[in-house]
């Protein structure tokens, strides 16, 4: 069986205290980037590309792993997740459910895995339980679900939350993962279908964690943009297993596509440091491929551990003379594009 592994911060109540206790206010000096920021989040769509905010996955979950019950101890946090967007900005997020979480578990060498098979029908039962609950909850909690892309825009106006509904570890449907021997060698022809399918539904394909070889066959299958929405290229301040080659990213990028950049704890430790590699994959691609992908509330050891920090992020970007134009792309812009390029032509 193939093994997914999962670079997560949440397997104890230590590591969470730590999580949430972040600065959020820039020195007295940084005052006018701070200002600058907020004016630039006020109108300028801010949309993490891959999250998990609150955690809904685990809300309801039964059969649950040893490690994923640690994890969920404190349950779903979906209120405190959407008072962090509010008050950091953003005008949307990825709410992902997870494919596979009913098969985690701790693996050796730290992260999550696939530690068992599926029993028959239990992971389409999750998947419904999920996304049921994203209704539900978000719904009642004031969340506007994003249909199309000019939605963002139309939510930020009224001064909204969007929340568009993304899937996370379905690669046993499709191909191979980074973390794990390859089964299939590149995508299969199941995964092929997928995406044709997707395509035709005008669904973004979202290729992290997948495999090279994976995400080279599945460049070949796609004819509309894709994207990479939490990552980092090797060599680039770190080298792990979860990031990609310069090749590779350089090949996502040449096609108008989005890396999000990462703030896991791999290779860092500040916040500063994040912005050193929001800057790093902008001059290695060109800032008009890199986007915000966060992977909030499911990081690993993350620098960026609240939404609230978002105004910081964006003010040092401008400090460092990343230019509005620039933090704008990143902060949603540049994944805007790409939406709109995959959802143009689609019939109503």
């Amino acid at each position: 069986m193939k093994r997914r592994r999962l670079l997560v911060s949440g397997f104890s109540a230590a590591a969470l205290a730590t999580a949430s206790c972040v600065s959020t206010v820039p020195p007295a000096d940084d005052t006018d980037f701070l200002r600058q920021a907020h004016d630039l989040l006020k109108a300028n769509p801010a949309i993490d590309i891959h999250a998990h905010p609150g955690r809904t996955f685990s809300r309801d979950a039964t059969d649950l792993s040893p490690a994923l019950k640690i994890m969920s101890a404190g349950g779903a946090t979906e209120d405190r997740a959407i008072a962090d967007m509010r008050e950091g900005q953003l005008a949307g997020a990825s709410f992902a459910a997870v494919a596979d979480v009913q098969v985690l578990n701790a693996v050796s060498g730290g992260g999550l895995g696939a530690a068992r098979d599926f029993k028959p029908g239990e992971a389409r039962v999750s998947y419904e339980r999920q996304i049921a609950n994203m209704h539900r909850v978000l719904g009642e909690l004031g969340l506007t679900f994003v249909k199309e892309p000019g939605d963002f825009r139309r939510i930020l106006s009224k001064q909204g939350i969007g929340a568009f509904l993304t899937v996370e570890g379905a690669d046993f449907l499709a191909g191979d993962i980074q973390t794990a021997p390859a089964v299939t060698g590149d995508l299969s022809p199941f995964g092929a279908e997928v995406i044709r399918e997707m395509e035709r539904l005008r669904m973004m394909v979202d290729l992290a964690h997948a495999s090279e070889a994976t995400v080279a066959a599945a460049m070949k299958v796609c004819t509309r943009p894709v994207m990479c929405s939490h990552t980092h290229v090797n060599g680039h301040g770190a080298t792990h297993p979860r990031f990609i080659s310069l090749e590779m990213a350089r090949e996502i990028s040449s096609r108008g596509r989005v890396i999000g950049a990462w703030p896991a704890g791999i290779g860092m430790t500040t916040l500063d440091e994040y912005v050193g590699r929001i800057i790093d994959l902008a001059e290695t691609l060109g800032p008009e491929h890199v986007s915000l992908g966060t992977d909030m509330d499911a990081n690993f050891q993350p620098v960026m551990s609240s939404y609230r920090q978002l105004p910081t992020l964006v003010a040092e970007l401008l400090k460092r003379g990343y230019g509005t134009k620039n933090a704008a792309g990143f902060v949603g812009g540049n994944f805007l594009r790409v939406y709109e390029a995959v959802w143009a032509g689609r019939r109503r």
